[in-house]
This record gives structure tokens, sequence and C-alpha cells, in this order.
């Protein structure tokens, strides 16, 4: 790869460390993790062997003890990602959530430690109008510091992810351009979108071991909904009346009136079963949000994170309850990867600036996904 590059890294908000993981495979090499989750810090470490971890407020991380965890070191970037629910399309997205305000903690460390690059990601919805002011502050912030900043939505499937996730990715670069990586997969690369079916096909990691894949964690306990899923194909879900006839035998319907029901419809569709020559829909942090696309039960972990594109060798740590939100959170790896690789491609030069306006990101059509969003 042409001027290719290995930075040091820190991770702020890191969870277990999907974004860290993704950043290594292009060859950076992280110094740091932060979070106050502990489990996800335990799966951190335990996956990230030379990195030093904090677990706890970031608020309360010094710059006295950044120093003594860096151990001297020089960071050349900084990157992650603050909990995101105030930014969110899902559920009511509030802009003065105190939580988007943890953003400034993550000015606060790149202002300590100096980095020629910040990483930035989040929900879609960080680029949404009702979020324009949060997102012009965020990068008023940065630009006061030195930075050029750009933005752009990715689709994690158009990068090696057999899942469809969008996500958000602000990058920084001082005295440099701003540069996204090009889609390798799908109708606008040369290579194949990767399904469910590639995902699962194996499982095992290096040692001929299959790790947090307990399938006995997975059994449903409704008999009924486990005899139902023996007739749901992969796919497919009971969400209208039309798919209960069409998929159950009349002892197995669910006996509501459909016509009382709002929209004459679930909520939610219910035994959703992953497809098999598609991507995964977006992985949630419930373990019962999906259910496996040809035998009658829920996911294991490693078969949720073999969609997230965690490599079979990375082991989480803590309850399934616990390590299914920890897969949901991550950033998938193959993305971050791509990311990295831009990275290692950035040129530096004195002076140089790129002023970006965030209307010109945000733009009437940023939610339509449309070819122009990706570029």
């Amino acid at each position: 790869m042409k001027n290719k590059k290995s930075y040091t890294f820190i991770d702020l908000f890191s969870g277990c460390g999907g974004l860290s993981c993704g950043l290594e495979m292009a060859g950076h090499r992280c110094l740091l993790g932060v979070d106050a989750n502990k489990e996800a810090i335990k799966s951190f470490a335990a996956n990230h062997h030379e990195a030093a971890v904090y677990l706890g407020d970031i608020k309360k991380l010094s710059e006295q003890k950044l120093k003594a965890l860096l151990k001297g070191k020089k960071v050349d970037m900084v990157v992650g990602g603050p909990p995101c629910q105030g930014f969110s399309t899902v559920g009511r997205g509030e802009v003065k959530d105190q939580r988007n305000q943890l953003f400034k903690e993550f000015v606060r460390i790149v202002k300590a430690t100096q980095p020629k690059v910040i990483l930035f990601e989040n929900v879609t919805g960080l680029v949404a109008k009702k979020n324009e002011v949060i997102l012009k502050q965020i990068f008023q912030y940065f630009e006061k510091l030195g930075y050029n900043m750009d933005a752009r939505v990715l689709c994690a499937e158009e990068f090696g992810v057999p899942e469809k996730r969008r996500r958000t990715i602000i990058m920084g670069v001082k005295d440099g351009e701003c540069i996204f990586p090009m889609a390798s997969h799908g109708v606008r690369a040369s290579k194949k979108i990767m399904t469910v079916k590639d995902a699962l096909k194996n499982l095992k990691s290096a040692d001929g071991k299959i790790y947090n894949h307990d399938v006995k964690l997975t059994e449903i306990k409704k008999i009924a909904d486990r005899e139902r899923l023996k007739f749901i194909p992969a796919g497919r879900g009971i969400r209208y009346k039309e798919d209960e006839k069409e998929f159950l035998p009349k002892k197995l319907w669910f006996g509501v009136n459909w016509n009382t029901l709002r929209e004459n419809r679930f909520r939610q569709t219910r035994l959703q079963r992953l497809p098999l020559n598609e991507p995964s829909p977006t992985i949630l942090t419930s373990r019962t949000s999906y259910y496996h696309p040809v035998q009658p039960r829920y996911l294991t972990p490693r078969e949720a994170a073999a969609c997230q594109s965690f490599p079979n060798d990375f082991i989480f740590h803590g309850s399934q309850t616990a390590v299914f939100r920890q897969i949901g959170n991550a950033v998938p790896p193959l993305l971050a990867r791509a990311l990295g690789q831009v990275v290692s491609e950035l040129t530096f030069k004195k002076g140089k600036s790129q002023k970006k306006e965030v209307s010109s990101i945000m733009g009437k059509n940023a939610f339509h996904y449309s070819e122009s969003t990706f570029l």
C-alpha cells in the first residue's frame, strides 16, 4: 500500500474493542482502552494484550493518570465513540440528552495528547437535521484544536462485514486532508457482499476451538415458539396475519385478533430468523432479537460476533447478556480495518486547511442512504 504508515492510538469508550481490533488488523497499535463497563473492559484486555486499560468514568481520567498509563509513549491517533442513545434515530433521541456532552471528554483527551488523527464513530442519527447544532459543536471544538474535519455515513456490508449496519464516521486530521474508504464489496466494488452463510460456515479459531459458543444456552424456553420456528424459513418471521397463515399450521397460530392490533400487525417481527444468502440485519444488544437461520434456537455469541466480523479468536468475557451487549455495541472490525487502511495513506503538510460545512454533510438526503451519501 502506497505510503503505508503505522500509528499508535488510544480507544475511548472502547467497549470490548471492535474498533481497536479492526485498526490493529490494518497495522496500527493500541496503547490504551478506556471504558466504564467492567465486563467490556475485561474482554478488551483479553484481546489487546499490549494495551493498557482504564476502567472507570472518563471524566475522572486525569491528565496525570493518562500520562502514567501511556508510559511516555506518543499518541498518533485518538479514536472512539461515546454513548449514542441521545443521538439515536430509534426512540426519542433527545438533543439535550446529557450523554451528548460526553464528546467533550473526547475533546479533552485529544487536547492532552495532540494526536495527528482523530476518529469518532456514532449512529447515523448524528447527521439528522435535529442534531445539526451538536454536529457543528463537535466540528468547532476540534477545529479550534487545529483539525480539518469531515464525516461520512458508511455501510458495513460494503467493507466485507456480513451485516447491514450503518455508522457515522467523523474524521479529523491535523495538517492534512480527511479521506474515507471506498467500498470493497457490493455493486460498487469488485467483491461480492458477504452473507450470514459465509459468516457461519467456519467458527473455529486457529487452535481448533470454538469460543463463546455454548449451544445449550440458546434454547428457547417457550415450547410453542420452538415448534413455530421449525416452520419459518431463513430470513423470515411473523409480523402480519399473512405471515402466520403462510408459515404456521393452524394449531400454532398466535390466537390474536389481527384486526384489533395497531396497523393490523405485531409492533416487531416475532421469531425473526437471520437470512442465509444475505447479510444479517443489524446485530442488536439483546440475545433474543434474532433466531438461527436454520435451527430452532437463538444465536450463540460466537455466531452474532461472526456476523459483526469479529475474528474467531476474539474471546468475550461476562454473562450471555453482557457479551451480547458488547457485540451489539461494537464497531464491526472489518469496517474499522477499512478506516485504518485509509489512515495509513494520509499525508501531512504543515498548515494544510480543509474547511467542511456541516450542512453539506447532512444534506436533505442524509437518511436516504443514496450513493452520494457514501462517497
